[in-house]
């Protein structure tokens, strides 16, 4: 018994040997196996072989924790999302937003702490404005006006967001119980009394569904629109 204790006590590390980077990357292990809502600071501790009480020298609580991480998720999140062009605007917003729903899509956990989870702290919060100004400058740039740019830009951002969270829900749903991810699969569809909704489905089509169908047609519907106001504007006004 004297001998398996020593062996436990050589596990843990050393009192002060840890340090908040150390404290964030364990949190983001952790976080891939437990997923953020099932994160704790005694399981943290566990997973890195330390008291509790030295992650919470650091972090008072577990909203400073997710705080930190939160930071850290978004700085990958800028500088994996590539710059709306002025000169082909339409090409790099597409892109722009493209790469915006890959990079949630390919990161859970990443999806959780900037989407799902609406706290921000100041430092992530200045992050984010500093990016959607310089998206929404561009967009101005390319003959938006100010206000139609911010429109513009608010559009494909709540289209990715939402396309995003709507499939970590429907995944979430899947794994919980095995059963529908969303109401489109628990759909009943009688093509004698719904025979567009039956065309379109035998087709593959899925209503309300957040693949990459629904996704580009929304994503085309929102630049057509732009490009409409891009050139009305560059349209003489009518003498009256």
């Amino acid at each position: 018994m004297a001998k398996q204790a020593t062996a436990e006590k050589r596990q843990r590390r050393e009192r002060g040997s840890i340090n908040p980077d150390d404290i964030i990357k364990g949190a983001f292990e952790l976080a891939e196996d437990v997923g953020i809502d099932n994160l704790s600071m005694p399981l943290l501790g566990k997973h890195l072989g330390v008291g509790v009480t030295s992650i919470y020298w650091y972090f008072r609580k577990k909203d400073d924790l997710l705080n930190a991480m939160t930071d850290r998720a978004l700085k990958q999140y800028v500088f994996a999302t590539p710059y709306v062009e002025a000169e082909d605007w339409r090409e790099t917003l597409a892109n722009h937003a493209r790469t915006m729903r890959k990079t949630f899509l390919g990161n859970p956990i990443l999806s959780d702490l900037i989407l799902i989870r609406s706290a921000l702290s100041p430092r992530a919060a200045k992050l984010g404005v500093a990016a959607v100004e310089k998206a929404i400058e561009s967009l101005a740039e390319a003959g938006l006006s100010p206000e139609d740019a911010f429109d513009t830009y608010s559009a494909v951002s709540v289209h990715v967001r939402g396309s995003v969270v709507l499939q970590r829900l429907y995944d979430k749903n899947r794994s919980t119980d095995g059963g529908p991810g969303d109401f489109e699969e628990a759909m009943i569809v009688d093509p004698a009394t719904a025979p567009l909704l039956a065309q379109a489905t035998a087709k593959g089509h899925r209503i309300g569904a957040a693949d990459d169908f629904n996704f580009d047609y929304g994503l085309e519907c929102i630049l057509d629109h732009a490009e409409r106001l891009i050139e009305a504007s560059k349209k003489p006004a009518r003498k009256k």
